[in-house]
């Protein structure tokens, strides 16, 4: 029987944190989430539906928001 858990967002953010230091399924099976959950919460951060907090721009991000910046100006 497969039972339904309840992740609170402080434990999402601290998950999808840990995922993008060691990597995904790592992250995925030593904090005992299944695969798909995890996916579904980095998907989530990518599309800006769970927000990490300040300070979680990646390299990648930054870059954008910079481009973005020199844009406007």
């Amino acid at each position: 029987m497969v039972e339904n858990r309840q992740y609170d967002h402080k434990y999402k953010v601290q998950a999808v944190k840990f995922a993008r230091e060691i990597g995904q399924a790592k992250a995925a099976k030593e904090l005992g989430v299944p695969k798909n959950t995890m996916y579904g919460w980095m998907r989530a951060n990518r599309l800006g539906n769970l927000d990490l907090g300040a300070g979680s721009q990646t390299p990648q991000s930054a870059m954008t928001l910079n481009e973005e910046l020199i844009q406007f100006r």
